[in-house]
């Protein structure tokens, strides 16, 4: 067994993981960590949600940083709030036993920019940040990212599905140091291929694994047979049996969300629902009550798919398959984390078949029927 010391990681570092749980490195780790630790050069590095991608980048991200200078040295870009949240968590408890303190600052919409601001006064030595937010707060002068020596754009793939192209090519542009740029994505788009030939050096390293699949290898997938007025009942009958695991509903429209939700709650289970009309407050509230076990179940519509990182999730759920197979591969990632199984278990009514005929196919992965 490879263990992070062998990798080169200090043992102030090692006791911050440990932890976290975090004790054996993962593949992606074991690829990146060396390489990033011990030479400078750009990398794309393709592994699926849920490798453990935050280490893989962030304990070396840290190894760069001088803490005797107060300027913003490392800069992360994630797609959501909720994955800027836990990039930024994650970096602070890895640094809990290191001797000289390196302050990391999260900026994202849905606060209060002055908030933000304020904050950003301190001295802060990492950002990470959404790319809307953090393009507003660099155009007011409230950060300078000129002096950022590693920058690392995180599920690169998803920035992009959601339209912040324009937004990172502005941000890239804004730091023309000598920096090292760390993309990490699940697929390697076009428009991807674009940003790597635009600012990255000729000689990028590439790491990728597990090459053949799409989806976590440690995810089995599931499908069940059944009607739209019997989904209810199925899904009722699947949480009865599961009363010690903890698992995500995946539904298509919000008002899905929150109807399934309250027909759960009305059941007796205790659940909790994210959803797009929901303040943020609301959902900051939600996804607390999850990780702290006092919500067993989470339904949640696609847009918080990649927010969601919450430990020992054995089974996702899909009351109806979505429209977009990169969303399967999104929400399925929520489960089997940090080398766990787990389980992904679609709902069918007549006529869907053929969207798991399809996914099988373009994702390279096998369904079994599951009898009721």
């Amino acid at each position: 067994m490879t263990t992070f010391s062998e990798l080169g990681i200090s043992d102030a570092y090692i006791k911050g993981l440990k932890e976290l749980n975090i004790v054996e490195p993962t593949q992606i780790q074991k690829a990146v960590i060396p390489m990033l630790l011990n030479t400078k050069t750009d990398l794309i590095g393709l592994a699926q949600t849920g490798t453990g991608k935050t280490a893989a980048f962030g304990l070396p991200m840290l190894n760069t940083i001088d803490p005797t200078i107060p300027k913003v040295q490392g800069l992360i870009i994630a797609p959501t709030r909720e994955l800027v949240q836990q990039i930024k968590k994650q970096l602070f408890k890895f640094t809990k036993y290191i001797d000289e303190k390196i302050f990391v600052e999260g900026v994202y919409g849905g606060e209060k920019i002055e908030r933000q601001i304020k904050n950003l006064r301190r001295p802060t030595h990492i950002v990470v940040g959404t790319p809307g937010r953090l393009l507003d707060l660099i155009e007011r002068k409230a950060v300078y990212i000129d002096q950022v020596r590693t920058l690392i754009l995180d599920e690169a793939d998803e920035m992009l599905s959601m339209g912040f192209k324009e937004d990172l090519n502005k941000i890239l542009t804004y730091n023309t140091t000598e920096r090292k740029t760390w993309l990490f994505s699940a697929t390697m788009r076009a428009d991807i291929k674009e940003i790597v030939k635009t600012y990255m050096s000729a000689d990028v390293a590439r790491i990728q694994v597990n090459k053949d699949s799409l989806v976590n290898e440690n995810i089995s997938h599931h499908f069940i047979n059944t009607e739209i007025k019997d989904k209810l009942t199925v899904i009722t009958y699947l949480l009865k049996r599961r009363k010690k695991e903890r698992g995500v509903i995946f539904c298509r429209s919000k008002a899905g969300t929150k109807a399934l939700a309250k027909q759960l709650l009305d059941a007796g289970f205790a659940v909790g629902a994210l959803e797009g009309d929901m303040k943020q407050i609301e959902r900051d509230k939600v996804m607390r009550a999850f990780k702290k076990e006092r919500i067993q179940f989470l339904v949640s519509t696609d847009v918080f798919a990649r927010g969601i990182d919450v430990n020992n999730l054995t089974f996702v759920l899909h009351h109806q398959m979505p429209d977009q197979l990169v969303y399967y591969t999104h929400r399925s990632g929520r489960t089997a984390r940090g080398g766990k199984k787990g389980q992904s278990i679609a709902l069918i009514i007549p006529g869907e078949m053929q969207k798991i005929l399809d996914a099988q196919k373009k994702l390279g992965i096998t369904f079994k029927h599951m009898p009721m």
